[in-house]
């Protein structure tokens, strides 16, 4: 006998109770749309997001025509809901743009500042994803970041500031670095993780600060500066505030990806700042060390890719090291 899932069930229910309420179709839409929105907040499968879709769908063929506000609610869920669901193609996230763009359009008549902002922000992540595969512009999904922040100010809502600011960040870092102000997008990104940071905390906000801490990392690890080695032991202070919430037991695959970019850092980067010229035999084993352990992560995880890419650097470290130790038996400093 095969069990069914949570999805099934409540959703099972759900429509039951609809067919026996006598509650009216804008209860019944609200209804339907609050279980959709359960079944959203914690997806333990795929399905627990599709079965929520579905939902929303339903609640919006019983939402009256005359109740714009609810209908917008609906729309500003689903497309939500379609923006989580992975996919090979687009279909989801052009349906979830359509979606939250049809929302705004109410929302901006009759929805009250948070409700727009947070349609914008996650319009604007959508547009990012889109503009990943050439299907939108990378600039229109930061004016809908900007847009959102008019409401989400860092006094009120810092948690939402914080996420606005590294969505900011990761988009102008998506942008190609091929005209002259590719070093101006640079310094805007590492500016913006360092000011959702200045709002979160390490206490009321780990995972947002562990999320921050990584990517100011990165950013910091690859962004063009002639201060590349002050900027790499930045980033590696960024790795270890992050490593302090991602912990392979809590989080592995956070924190599978947090070391890795450690292990980058690390790799790059001499033993001592101030004698650079010995070179980095040390980091280059933390590093290794660092990234055996990533690998072993997402081969547990059947992430392929990563693994990969990984398995990559191994091979270039290690003979780094090969040739390194070749050059000094050569020179016979050892």
């Amino acid at each position: 006998m095969v069990a069914r899932s949570r999805a099934e069930d409540q959703v099972k229910a759900a429509l039951a109770a609809i067919r026996e309420t006598e509650a009216t179709d804008a209860e019944k839409s609200e209804m339907l749309m609050e279980i959709a929105m359960g079944l959203q907040q914690k997806p333990k499968a795929i399905g627990d997001l599709q079965a929520a879709i579905g939902l929303y769908e339903k609640a919006l063929e019983l939402c009256p025509a005359q109740n714009t506000h609810l209908n917008a609610t609906i729309r500003a869920r689903t497309g939500t809901a379609l923006m989580a669901v992975p996919e090979d193609g687009t279909a989801g996230l052009e349906a979830a743009r359509e979606a939250l763009e049809t929302a705004l359009a109410t929302f901006a008549a009759e929805g009250s500042d948070e409700e727009i902002a947070e349609a914008e922000m996650n319009l604007g992540l959508t547009l990012q994803n889109l503009a990943a595969v050439n299907k939108a512009r990378i600039q229109d999904a930061i004016s809908a970041y900007q847009r959102a922040l008019r409401a989400f100010d860092k006094h009120k809502f810092p948690k939402e500031f914080a996420i606005l600011q590294n969505n900011i960040a990761t988009a102008f870092l998506s942008i190609p670095f091929t005209d002259e102000k590719s070093k101006m997008r640079e310094a805007l990104a590492v500016q913006a993780f360092e000011e959702a940071l200045s709002v979160v905390t390490l206490i009321d906000h780990p995972a947002e600060y562990a999320m921050l801490q990584n990517n100011l990392g990165n950013a910091l690890q690859y962004v063009s500066s002639s201060h590349r080695v002050e900027n790499g032991f930045r980033a590696l202070e960024a790795y270890d505030e992050a490593l302090k919430v991602r912990t392979v037991r809590d989080t592995p695959g956070e924190y599978a990806n947090t070391i890795s970019n450690k292990a980058n850092c690390l790799a790059n980067l001499p033993d001592d700042p101030q004698e650079a010229d010995i070179g980095n035999p040390r980091n280059l084993e933390a590093a290794i060390a660092l990234y055996e352990e990533a690998h072993g992560l997402f081969i547990s995880f059947g992430d392929a890719g990563k693994a990969s890419a990984v398995a990559g650097a191994l091979e270039e470290l290690r003979e780094a090291i090969d040739a390194s130790a070749a050059d000094r038996r050569a020179t016979g400093t050892i």
